[in-house]
């Protein structure tokens, strides 16, 4: 016999096994029991909640020959053919696929047979929310007047999409999410059954993955399940499998943004990258983890809502306990606004990487959550002994201190591989690796010492990028691939423009100077020649004549 995933096979079956939806499961029991239910209902809520599985259970109950406490018995031929799906009463219908007038004609049309054994007949169509504006006009008059014997479920999680026309002829039942312990009770009773061991951290993990959806956790346990068939399944295998990143990592990466600390928070995501962890997921992860740094921070009642062993919970008191409130909710709003820009993005690394140099880097924006940033920054090194100095009197110190060069001197004395460089900066610039070219598209070459190509970035991100050896290297043997030249190379940041054009000039312009004054050389050269020509002209005429 083949498989069945994990989710179809624990279907709940009764009311009693539903998880997570009580008010609802007591709603429709005692509506069967006094013999009250209404001909439309409205199942609404996120994916994996229920909606299908009360719907099929409702089905039966109300036509099941003895029903206990308003469940379905499980027993008798209607709750057994219907179970089975071959029962005329109960019609399922996937509005996805089924949207058009004429499906819901075929519906209306069937309506009018009663039906041939038990008392009702249920019609579940599912998605409802994908059914044309013809399909839902035609279903209009029979969803408010059905014949005394049908019943219609709809299901959906998209309801703001349905016209009011339909909703207010419904009874309307939102489902809410299913809460994290529920979640993991049920799946260590699955577990039991299944006679799989299971670390209480991996649930837990599971449970929380799933964010509020039974058959997602389901589909994730069934998952690590089969990579680790017949093993003890662990944290860390959960996390192995799910691509997930351990929340050690975000400890590490938070603590380093909190420093202002560029260069090792890009090496912490370079890390995570390279072991092929889920972007997407760890964005998400790490908001989790800032908004329980948040909930600690701003009441200490809040730890009964936060999810973690006392030992991470001691680590995120101490953490949360070095950052104002205000920068927290910066931090969380960033990458808030990066979450819902992942999820089409291709380059997902550098969107997250420009994303953790705004954390690191609060002067990039001019809000007041930045700016408690920027001065949470300059207290923490004021208070270890950093001296700080302002970017006026650094650019002044800078500019007195540059050595002026002349610019005929500078031009003649570059070295050939450095001008040829120069002379087709644009078109390295153009041909480089894109990863590279975002970075250099904002900088220019000049020169330290007498061999040393130097780029000199006039923004901080990608001064940053370059800052570490292996990135440098990088850079270095793609600019050389383009040249055919093997080159010295360094970076540096610009700290103000006028300041780094005398520190570090621009040697685009020298190496255009430079021919311009070849082609000035070559003009008076002409100029002679022509004078003298002029000149033996006039002497000759002057002889003949």
């Amino acid at each position: 016999m083949s498989y069945t995933a994990l989710y179809r096979k624990f279907r709940p079956r009764t009311f009693d096994e539903v998880k997570g939806q009580d008010p609802i499961v007591t709603t429709l029991k005692n509506q069967i029991k006094n013999e009250r239910t209404s001909h439309a209902y409205l199942f609404c809520g996120t994916r994996g909640t229920g909606k299908t599985s009360i719907a099929k259970i409702f089905a039966r109950a109300v036509n099941c020959e003895n029903p206990n406490d308003g469940s379905p018995c499980g027993e008798c031929s209607l709750c057994k053919a219907i179970l089975q799906g071959s029962s005329m009463n109960v019609i399922e219908m996937d509005a996805a696929s089924n949207n058009g007038v004429d499906d819901i004609r075929q519906i209306v049309e069937e309506v009018s047979y009663s039906p041939t054994q038990g008392k009702y007949k249920v019609y579940i169509i599912d998605e409802v929310h994908m059914l044309s504006s013809g399909a839902f006009n035609a279903l209009l008059k029979t969803l408010e007047e059905p014949p005394e014997y049908v019943i219609f479920i709809l299901a959906t999680t998209e309801v703001h999409k349905l016209p009011i026309t339909i909703l207010s002829r419904c009874q309307r039942y939102d489902f809410r999410r299913i809460s994290i312990d529920e979640i993991s009770d049920r799946i260590k009773e699955l577990l039991d059954v299944e006679g799989v061991e299971v670390e209480d951290k991996a649930v837990r993990y599971i449970a929380k993955t799933a964010d509020g959806s039974m058959r997602d956790a389901l589909s994730l346990l069934d998952q690590c399940i089969a990579f680790y068939f017949e093993q003890r399944l662990t944290y860390d295998k959960v996390l192995d499998v799910l691509g997930a990143v351990d929340t050690e990592v975000f400890s590490e990466i938070v603590r380093f943004i909190i420093k202002g600390d560029v260069v090792n928070t890009l090496k912490v995501l370079e890390k995570i990258t390279i072991q092929g962890r889920e972007l997407t997921q760890f964005v998400n992860d790490l908001v989790w983890y800032l908004r329980n740094m948040l909930l600690l921070k701003t009441s200490e009642a809040n730890e009964e809502i936060v999810d973690l062993s006392s030992e991470n919970m001691l680590r995120l008191k101490e953490e949360a306990s070095t950052v104002p409130t205000e920068v927290l909710m910066r931090y969380i709003r960033i990458l808030s606004e990066l979450s819902g820009q992942i999820k089409f993005a291709n380059q997902k690394r550098i969107l997250i990487e420009v994303a953790l140099i705004k954390l690191c880097r609060p002067m990039m924006e001019v809000d007041n959550e930045s700016l408690s940033d920027r001065i949470r920054q300059l207290e923490q090194k004021i208070s270890e002994g950093i001296v700080v100095r302002s970017a006026t009197e650094t650019r002044v110190e800078q500019s007195d201190s540059a050595p002026k060069k002349d610019l005929k001197e500078l031009a003649a004395a570059l070295p050939e591989d450095i001008k040829n460089i120069v002379s087709k900066w644009n078109v390295i610039v153009s041909d480089i690796d894109p990863i590279f070219y975002q970075y250099l598209s904002d900088a220019y070459p000049s020169i330290e010492g007498e061999d040393i190509l130097t780029i000199v970035f006039r923004q901080s991100y990608g001064y940053q990028r370059f800052s570490d050896s292996e990135r440098l290297e990088e850079l270095r043997t793609a600019i050389s691939n383009i040249v055919d030249a093997d080159i010295k190379l360094s970076v540096k940041l610009g700290d103000g423009i006028n300041a780094s054009k005398d520190m570090y000039p621009d040697l685009r312009s020298f190496v255009e100077e430079k021919i311009d004054f070849e082609i000035e050389e070559i003009s008076d050269e002409e100029s002679e020649d022509e004078y003298s020509f002029e000149e033996y002209d006039i002497e000759r005429n002057s002889e003949d004549g």
